[in-house]
Parts: structure tokens; C-alpha cells; sequence
């Protein structure tokens, strides 16, 4: 039995291409030569106080409390400190940039596409009988079972049946069409009618519908947002060349 492997950049950079991670690098290295170009451009430049404290907000996310567990965290990654920094840079440059093209846009952006942005708690059973969903249902309508009761004989995944179906905090992107139509026109707290789709019947309680507000956090998500969408239509106008003779 092995007892020690040793691993080179070259086997690291084949891997990479036999599992089909090249086209993501290559996007991510393009992105960041144009945001390096134009932040030169427009003169936008980071500071080391900038620096400093996005580092801070990334370890106390990461939880390295310490300079041990942060130098434990880089080994694991095979990153060097200077990689590091460079990595911190590349972050806070692409949020000044962000902010230079398009704080102005933020607001108009936010409520021309608030329904984008509202969030709703659900709860779900999804049975692969319609049926029997519809037995589950009207159960609950008539108040001979509590749907959280039902989740607990019929929701497979333990976490899941133990917070009685609990599906979390959910926006429209993280739903089907078949989902979120009905989801996001409920009339909270509600039991939908099931739901067929290619998954099964699905029953969902709607506890709660939340109207966004345009706080800081949505306000540098809707930043990153415009970002995104900005690099890709740079990304088309790009001829990208290869070198990948390794």
C-alpha cells in the first residue's frame, strides 16, 4: 500500500484538463486581466488599509483565528502568502470597480427587479405519489394532521425531517418555474396544493413571504450582480488565445 505520493504542478494542470476545469480558469484569468486593465484605466487603485481589512473580514469568515491555522488553511490550498495578498487584491479591486461603474445604477436596479430579490421560508414533503399527496393535503386542510407531524414520517432526508420539512430561506433562482410561480404568489402562512414535477408531488408550506430592502448586503450583491453581468458582455467582444501545450 502506498504510503506517500508526491504530486507535481504538470499532473495538477493534466487533472484539471481531463475533468473539463480548464474553460472556468481560463474565464477566471480573463475576467481578472480585465478588471486589471480597466481599474488601470480609471486610475482605481487599492489601498493597504483597503487590504488590511478585507484580509481581517476573510479570516474571521474562515474562522483562522491564528496565524497558525491561517498558514495551515494556505499549505492545504498550496498557496503562499503572496498568493494570498494577491488573492485579497484581486477581490477588493474587483469591488472598487463594481462600485465605480455602478453605484449609480444600484437603486433603479433593485426595484426594477425587487421580485428577483424576495425571499420566502418554506417548508416541503415530496412523495412520488399524487395521490397520496393529495390525501397529505387535504388532511391538513381539514385539521386532521399537522403538516410538520406529516414531514416527519415522509421527508427521507433526517435534517429535514427533524426541522419538520424545513427547506430554508429561498429566492426565485433557487426554484424551478413548476416551484416558484405558485410559491411566490401564496398567501403566507399557506399549504399549496401539490405540485407535480419530474421529481415528484410536492407539498409546500409557505410560513413566510419577505419583502427585500435595499441594505448594504443586497446593495454590494447587486453590485457584484451588475459586475457579472458587465464582464460578460466584455468576455464576448475577447479573442482569448491558449497556450496549453502542457
Amino acid at each position: 500500500m502506498l504510503e506517500q505520493i508526491k504530486i507535481t504542478q504538470d499532473q495538477i494542470f493534466h487533472q484539471a484538463k481531463l475533468s473539463g476545469q480548464i474553460p472556468n480558469v481560463v474565464k477566471a484569468i480573463t475576467e481578472t486581466e480585465i478588471i486589471n486593465a480597466t481599474a488601470q484605466e480609471k486610475q482605481i487603485e487599492t489601498t493597504p488599509e483597503e487590504l488590511q481589512k478585507a484580509a481581517d473580514t476573510f479570516r474571521a469568515a474562515n474562522q483562522l483565528t491564528s496565524a497558525d491555522e491561517t498558514w495551515k488553511w494556505l499549505d492545504n490550498r498550496g498557496l503562499t502568502i503572496e498568493d494570498f495578498e494577491e488573492m485579497i487584491h484581486n477581490s477588493v479591486l474587483r469591488a472598487k470597480l463594481a462600485s465605480h461603474l455602478f453605484a449609480d445604477q444600484v437603486e433603479s436596479y433593485f426595484f426594477e427587479n425587487k421580485i428577483n430579490y424576495t425571499t420566502a421560508i418554506i417548508y416541503e414533503i415530496c412523495v412520488e405519489d399524487e395521490d397520496l399527496a393529495m390525501e397529505l393535503f387535504y388532511a391538513i386542510q381539514e385539521g386532521e394532521a399537522n403538516f410538520h407531524e406529516l414531514a416527519h414520517q415522509y421527508v427521507p432526508d433526517p435534517e429535514q425531517r427533524r426541522q419538520g420539512g424545513y427547506r430554508g430561506v429561498v429566492n426565485r433562482k433557487q426554484l424551478n418555474p413548476e416551484l416558484s410561480a405558485p410559491i411566490f404568489a401564496a398567501n403566507p402562512p399557506q399549504v399549496l396544493k401539490p405540485i407535480l414535477t419530474s421529481t415528484g408531488a410536492h407539498l409546500i408550506f409557505v410560513e413566510e413571504l419577505i419583502e427585500p430592502e435595499l441594505s448594504q448586503q443586497l446593495s454590494q450583491k447587486i453590485l457584484s450582480d451588475l459586475l457579472t453581468q458587465w464582464l460578460n458582455s466584455q468576455l464576448e467582444k475577447i479573442e482569448v488565445f491558449q497556450e496549453l501545450s502542457s
